[in-house]
């Protein structure tokens, strides 16, 4: 019966490279002492990824990921796209970025910059126009020290989920008579419940034990009062996940003198995206925080705290920990685990070993010379 079953394994994984490592670890648990640690898998064959450069250094970033990819021979194929609110001319149609993305169902973006647009009356940016035609509705950031990043806090280990499809977010406002303007805050309890069950299924799945809603329902009774309601009821769904409330004032105090404390957190648009920013200053800055924003049918990955650092294109000098990581992130959620790991791991050997800094750790080193040294530590 045991011989049976390992045969059946193997016709699984020579017909189906792309099956998950679960049957690579079940066949290697079955032949050989348990005591050896199952290889990953390397499944065969070339993924396509969508790639977003974005603004600021973001191509010079995506072009650190595109290197590293090359000398670690990730099988990956990008499908690049020019995507600019700052140079709308040259931008391709927001139409043929989001059918490449639905198409591939992933995508390697960079930050895009948001430029002012109040005199022609456009208020929804191009970000939030990719998201809601995407209905990239979950934004997923974790926060983690790195080895050899010091900081006020070592040892935080926290994510950041939030909603970012409406709240704050939702660009419906106009000037009702001259000097008022009214800005409509949408909260549904649809999009609410969502989120919390988005929440609470990634801390299932990834073995976290507390989900912290993160609102200010003591002020918007209604607004933030539906949200909260919505995170209490489906936290009922879970039993085995620790559930608590904190007001977001609160909240960002706490994270500044006890950021520990936290697990995973759930929040509506503006509070999360007010809580990346500043969890991401906890453990080093917008250089090396990884993000990703979820629909149910694709995933973007991207940095965690999104800023164009326009100020440094072409001076050679931005940190590409953050762009790297979320391309490792991406390697993993494709089932191309080896590589994730290979990526992640050479990123930290450097960043532990201290010698390639650059200028936001402490250092004087390069984008170039970092995305060297990643490359050295590889294999």
């Amino acid at each position: 019966m045991a011989l049976f079953n390992r045969n059946v394994i193997r016709v699984l994984l020579s017909a189906h490279p792309a099956v998950p490592s679960a049957c690579t670890r079940l066949l290697h648990v079955s032949t050989a002492s348990p005591a050896i640690q199952a290889p990953v898998s390397k499944p065969q064959g070339r993924t396509t990824c969508t790639m977003i450069p974005g603004d600021g250094v973001g191509p010079e970033l995506m072009y650190a990921v595109q290197e590293v990819f090359k000398s670690a021979d990730v099988p990956v194929d990008f499908e690049p796209f020019f995507f600019s609110e700052v140079n709308p001319v040259m931008s391709a149609p927001l139409e043929n970025v989001a059918d490449s993305i639905a198409k591939n169902g992933i995508c390697l973006k960079g930050i895009l910059a948001t430029p002012d647009y109040s005199h022609t009356g456009e208020l929804q940016t191009l970000n939030m126009k990719l998201r809601r035609a995407l209905d990239l509705y979950a934004n997923v950031v974790h926060v983690k020290s790195l080895p050899g990043v010091k900081c006020r806090h070592q040892n935080v280990d926290a994510v950041i989920i939030r909603e970012q499809t409406e709240g704050e977010y939702s660009a419906l406002e106009h000037e009702c008579v001259k000097g008022v303007v009214e800005c409509l805050k949408i909260v549904t309890a649809e999009k609410s419940q969502r989120i919390a069950k988005f929440a609470f299924d990634y801390a299932i799945k990834n073995n976290r034990k507390k989900v912290t809603c993160v609102h200010k329902a003591n002020i918007m009774k209604l607004g933030d009062g539906l949200f909260l309601k919505s995170c209490q009821e489906i936290s009922k769904l879970y039993p085995t996940i620790q559930f608590e409330t904190m007001i977001v004032d609160n909240c960002t105090m706490q994270m500044v003198s006890n950021p520990r404390q936290f697990d995973v957190m759930v929040t509506p648009n503006l509070y999360g995206n007010i809580v990346d920013n500043l969890a991401s200053g906890l453990v080093g800055g917008a250089g090396v925080v990884a993000g990703a924003s979820y629909s149910a049918e694709c995933v973007v990955f991207e940095p965690g705290a999104r800023h164009t650092f326009s100020e440094a294109v072409g001076k050679n000098v931005a940190n590409p920990t953050a762009m790297l990581l979320c391309a490792a992130k991406m390697l993993s959620h494709v089932n191309l685990q080896f590589y994730g790991d290979m990526i992640r791991n050479a990123v930290s050997k450097v960043l532990k070993n201290g010698k390639v800094r650059t200028k936001d750790l402490g250092g004087q080193s390069t984008t170039n010379e970092f995305t060297y040294a990643v490359i050295s530590c590889l294999h």
